[in-house]
């Protein structure tokens, strides 16, 4: 299973990468680099520096045919938090990435579809100019370029049909399910129009169980990945998520593992994902 594969290669392989160990976050950038050349994509880079290392975003194109002006952005963090190895942790979201972009290779859509791995979304980057998304959403809006839908892939392993094994901010928890066996589309309420279409498309190709919410930035976790950037640039995101440490017991830890991870139904998720964006490019 080439999900599987991936995370063992980041996660397992390669382990802990961040700017404090910049040889292995070179490494990770490399392996993303490989797989999409061996996918026939060519891969831009938009390079800078932060805390003296070089860092890199990496992109690729599946180029529209009919509205190649409108853009679908699909995105996903490389880096790991220090300590940590990251399976969950963003691996899964680069491997889901990996696999969803595999599909698009062989397909013509009527949007542009781009793929973004990116880097430094890790504390001390988070929320700060340096974090790897907010250079590349910046560089974005001077461009103009006209993002109709950024979608965040946030740690996408985790799920458990056990009772209780789902946690919530404060109230949310009489309105959701407490079994975490669910895949999570959270938005501002500014995107909550194109979160809402995102959903129905999903809906419409998997069977996999999906909940969606609209809220305040502020909901704890609820900005806390690369779709932040795009809201600060006034641009349509959503977070996919497995809802990371309201379900995931070892959030930032040590022991964030690739074994830890359900990959079949990680599997039914991403192909899920891969089907909606379809949907959604035309």
């Amino acid at each position: 299973m080439q999900l599987r594969n991936h995370v063992g290669r980041l996660a397992g392989g390669i382990g802990e990468r961040n700017v404090f160990r910049a040889g292995t976050l070179r490494s990770a950038a490399d392996y993303i680099r490989a797989e999409w050349t061996a996918q026939g994509y060519r891969v831009a880079v938009q390079a800078y520096t932060a805390e003296g290392v070089p860092s890199e975003n990496l992109e690729v194109t599946a180029p529209g045919k009919s509205n190649p002006g409108e853009i679908i952005l699909i995105g996903a963090h490389y880096d790991s938090v220090q300590g940590s190895p990251g399976a969950n942790d963003n691996a899964s979201g680069v491997a889901a990435l990996l696999e969803i972009s595999r599909r698009f290779a062989e397909r013509a859509p009527a949007r542009t579809v781009r793929f973004v791995a990116f880097v430094n979304e890790e504390p001390p980057f988070f929320f700060w100019d340096k974090m790897g998304s907010m250079i590349y959403a910046k560089a974005a809006r001077a461009r103009s370029d006209a993002i109709r839908l950024m979608a965040s892939l946030e740690m996408l392993g985790c799920y458990s049909d056990q009772p209780g094994s789902q946690n919530y901010p404060p109230l949310l928890r009489f309105f959701y399910p407490d079994r975490g066996n669910f895949i999570a589309f959270v938005s501002n309420f500014s995107s909550r129009q194109v979160m809402h279409q995102l959903v129905n498309a999903f809906r419409s190709c998997s069977d996999f169980p999906v909940e969606s919410l609209a809220t305040f930035e502020f909901v704890p976790g609820v900005s806390w990945s690369d779709h932040l950037s795009f809201w600060r640039e006034k641009y349509p995101a959503v977070m996919i998520t497995d809802t990371a440490f309201y379900r995931y017991a070892y959030y930032h830890s040590a022991l964030d593992t690739p074994e830890k991870l359900d990959y079949d139904s990680m599997a039914q998720v991403v192909d899920g994902l891969a089907q909606s964006f379809a949907v959604l490019a035309g």
